[in-house]
């Protein structure tokens, strides 16, 4: 069923690539096709810029090899290699392994993984071609962005341009795009998007069915991509409020209310047989609700879920502190690490620490903004504004610790589709300082976006260097986490496989001052050991953290015989 809405303000005439000029007066064949010239010319030359902007902040991440998870993601995996039957995506997990086998991660991403195997088929085990697949999703992802700001946010031209270019060259990205396995949430984000503007946009068809469909391929693509049936509903409501608060006050439906109601019971019929049918697809492990009580996080994965050793009130206030540091990566992303376990955020212990002043910054300025949208539900002057909202909240939530327990603290990639959000709150605000200013003061933004973006792009750049080699990229980690057990850990590593045993050993013994009960580093620096005496201690440390470290008995083994 088709359905049309007016975001509750005009749009100027480059606003949006699919309409023509509405000029009823008199004019010409040549006004009136210069006209419609100027109608496409700005978004051309908007999507364009945009284009450019994404391939040239990625291009010196296109040689990278594979590092990190693309190991196991991709070089390892056997759905990949195709060395699997076609029909075995649907059974197996992310990285290849039976989502009935308990040692599964239960993350569940065949079209994801399709697109690895079709890549593999037709390039081999080039790592060349899978960035730019990557980058190339990332680029049609920015395009798909500033389209949503255009058609359905209303921004003004420049300003949704300049939302395309902000995403596009975004460094929290880099993790998503530069790192191969990053390829779930930006396809995910992909069909994100192309759902949201089927739902909402005429020019995209104004279809729920299709938007339905996307979604699904988005949850297909990973998890949290069916959060956009959400945020489709949500905006719905914002749009329809008005005839919904005259039904409601007359205790009679008109037409308008009629029709949100039917799309509201379509979406969340859909919803439920989404998630019914993700349950069965993966045997029941994969849900998103019974994840939790399937998979068993280690404290070193992520210390602040619910246990004997935190204590609740210490939770509370680092989940809370988390939140803020989420937002403070959007908006100054100068630290960025490809992990964040083992310690590198230390727990919130007491409301005495400083730490505490960002999340209270935090919840003030949530409290504003909610207060805004609250009221803008009434005149509906900012539609951008609950837009951004819901972009940068709802497909977060999943990843918050506050539904389900996930096994990590901080994951950059996860914020690929939030970051959405908080690019066009950022921008709207600009455009609203903008519309405030004086000619003559408007300079300043200008002067800011250039330097931002600028930026932006360099920081891109640069971080795209670290993702280039497994050295660089342990390199990088323990420069900018110095006190992450696991980094230290991973250089240990990068350095013995070299032959450079000092420092290898040196980070070995630093990762286990930080995580003294590192089983796996007990185990490598007894394979350095310079006597048998000492491997032999080291070793049974290994197994006395963790008595089914595999390597370590058969490490201790050779040393007895």
């Amino acid at each position: 069923m088709r359905h049309r809405h007016r975001m509750g303000h005009r749009r100027t005439a480059t606003s949006s690539s699919g309409s023509s000029s509405s000029s009823s007066s008199s004019g010409s064949s040549s006004s009136s096709s210069s006209s419609s010239a100027s109608s496409w010319h700005g978004p051309l030359a908007a999507y364009a810029g945009v284009a450019t902007l994404a391939l040239g902040c990625y291009a010196n991440g296109l040689h990278g090899e594979f590092v990190h998870d693309d190991v196991p993601a991709v070089v390892r995996n056997r759905d990949v290699l195709g060395l699997t039957p076609l029909h075995g995506l649907l059974a197996n997990d992310f990285w290849g392994t039976s989502m009935a086998d308990p040692h599964s991660h239960k993350s569940y991403r065949p079209l994801t993984v399709l697109t690895f195997r079709a890549t593999h088929a037709v390039w081999g085990l080039q790592p060349l071609w899978f960035h730019v697949v990557n980058v190339a999703l990332h680029l049609l992802a920015s395009l798909l962005f500033t389209r949503v700001c255009v058609s359905v946010a209303g921004l003004r031209s420049g300003f949704a341009t300049l939302a395309g270019l902000l995403f596009a060259a975004h460094p929290i990205h880099t993790e998503a795009v530069t790192g191969i396995v990053g390829r779930a949430d930006v396809l995910a984000c992909v069909f994100f998007l192309l759902s949201f503007l089927s739902y909402h946009d005429p020019g995209f068809g104004g279809r729920i069915g299709t938007s339905v469909v996307l979604a699904a391929l988005s949850m297909l693509a990973k998890e949290t991509g069916v959060t956009v049936l959400v945020v489709n509903l949500l905006l719905d409501l914002y749009r329809s409020w008005g005839p919904l608060r005259r039904a409601l006050r007359d205790v009679r439906w008109n037409e308008e209310a009629q029709l949100f109601s039917r799309r509201a019971a379509k979406i969340l019929m859909s919803e439920k047989c989404l998630n019914f049918k993700f349950m069965l697809t993966s045997d029941t492990r994969s849900n998103l609700l019974l994840k939790q009580f399937l998979i068993i996080f280690r404290m070193r994965d992520n210390f602040c879920f619910k246990d004997d050793l935190v204590p609740l009130c210490q939770e509370l206030l680092t989940f809370c502190y988390l939140a803020a540091l989420n937002c403070w990566l959007l908006l100054c992303p100068s630290t960025l690490s490809h992990d964040w376990q083992f310690g590198s955020v230390p727990l919130v212990t007491s409301l005495g620490d400083c730490r505490n002043l960002a999340t209270c910054a935090l919840f003030g300025v949530g409290l504003l903004v909610a207060y805004r949208c609250l009221v803008d539900f009434e005149i509906q002057r900012h539609p951008p504004l609950i837009l951004g909202l819901l972009l940068l909240c709802i497909p977060f939530l999943p990843a918050s610790n506050l539904l389900v327990t996930v096994g990590f603290v901080i994951a950059e990639r996860v914020l690929y589709i939030p970051s959405l959000g908080m690019v066009l709150l950022v921008v709207y605000g600009s455009q609203l300082l903008w519309n405030a200013l004086f000619v003559r003061q408007r300079h300043v933004i200008l002067v800011a976006a250039m330097l931002v973006l600028g930026g932006f792009c360099l920081r891109t750049v640069v971080r795209n260097r670290d993702w280039a080699t497994r050295e660089s990229l342990a390199v990088s980690g323990v420069r900018d986490m110095p006190n992450n057990a696991k980094l230290h850990y991973n250089m240990g590593n990068t350095l013995r496989d070299t032959g450079r045993k000092p420092p290898a050993i040196s980070h070995y013994k630093e990762a286990l001052r930080l995580w003294p009960s590192y089983a796996s580093a007990h185990n490598n620096l007894g394979t350095l050991a310079p006597s048998a005496d000492e491997a032999e201690r080291f070793f049974l440390s290994a197994i006395h953290f963790q008595p089914a470290h595999v390597n370590a008995h058969y490490n201790l083994g050779h040393v007895y015989k």
